[in-house]
């Protein structure tokens, strides 16, 4: 039973994350909203909200090392798997410097993250701080896109045409519903799920989320990555894999930590934080500095993901243990 909980909680956030989007999207046109901003704030929100929800979810039943485990591993897989798959199945090439400012504001996210969790717990105040840096980029990025015809703006662009579709008022509003229900009920099942697996087998609750609640709640953005890519739109999953994890920091941990208290594990000051860093500085020059994102690197990121999750599935403490 605890199995078919994290199944259908997979299945939920899934379907429910599309649902929403789309309804989402079709309203925002239906009220003549911009494709830039609907790029940059709808569609950023509607793909992360099975992290913020599960996170929230998670940290509200009293397993903050869940949350920030689902908060990090997303960021892994949406780094590794996510642009490994896409550039798998068709190169990745932009030219250099068209996402430095989104690269820039990822690091340095990702080092402020880093800094609050080494303070041990992160609280109201560190929240309020990220959700105030996320509304800056969030204008400062409009205001720029909006009098530059850049490779950015573009990328948002294209992440509108993935979702378009809906134009029924009506049909609309089921789908804002309907994804909204969907969404909550998964979380809670994914994470239920995932607290009784964690229980049963003895395993730490960060490295469920880490790895089940982490690959489940990024099926959105994999999908939506894997979609643009058959449809020769590659460059959007880099777009995408910014923007998810540049709100799973600064939205998802810090509107959970506005809430409730996250206290950091272990195992994340010791190993998976670290790792994050270093994929993200790993991953900048593809970003900002044009290189190509060829099949042989997809590859590579492939093969560094599955290590991870069988570091996980082994347990870091003692693989940190076997090689000193």
């Amino acid at each position: 039973m605890i199995y078919l909980n994290v199944l259908l909680g997979f299945i939920f956030l899934l379907g429910s994350a599309d649902i929403l989007v789309r309804g989402a999207v079709g309203l925002a046109r239906r009220m003549d909203i911009s494709p830039l901003v609907i790029g940059m704030t709808i569609i950023a929100f509607g793909t992360s909200a099975p992290e913020l929800l599960v996170s929230l979810d998670a940290a509200l039943a009293g397993s903050s090392a869940m949350a920030l485990g689902n908060v990090i591993g997303s960021n892994m897989a949406n780094m590794l798997l996510i642009i490994g798959a896409a550039a798998l199945l068709k190169p990745i090439s932009i030219k250099p410097y068209t996402l430095m400012r989104d690269g820039m504001m990822l690091l340095g996210s990702s080092l402020l993250f880093g800094w609050f969790c080494w303070m041990g717990t992160i609280v109201a105040w560190q929240g309020g701080v990220m959700l105030t840096l996320l509304a800056i980029f969030l204008v400062r990025s409009y205001w720029r896109e909006s009098h530059d015809d850049d490779f950015s703006a573009e990328t948002h662009l294209e992440e509108v045409k993935e979702f378009e579709g809906l134009k029924s008022l009506p049909l609309i509003w089921m789908a804002i519903l309907a994804g909204l229900a969907g969404l909550i009920f998964g979380a809670d099942m994914l994470v239920e799920g995932g607290v009784d697996v964690a229980r049963t087998h003895g395993v730490a609750e960060e490295v469920i989320g880490l790895t089940i609640l982490a690959i489940g709640t990024s099926l959105p953005e994999l999908a939506a990555s894997v979609v643009a890519a058959l449809r020769g739109h590659t460059d959007v999953a880099l777009g995408n894999v910014v923007g998810s994890n540049l709100f799973n920091i600064l939205a998802v941990v810090g509107m959970v930590s506005v809430v409730t208290p996250l206290a950091v594990p272990q195992q994340v000051l010791d190993f998976d934080l670290w790792l994050m860093l270093g994929v993200t500085v790993l991953i900048l020059p593809y970003f900002i500095g044009g290189w190509r994102l060829s099949r042989s690197v997809a590859a590579s990121f492939l093969i560094g993901y599955a290590a991870y999750i069988a570091a996980q599935a082994y347990g870091v403490h003692a693989l940190m243990a076997v090689f000193g």
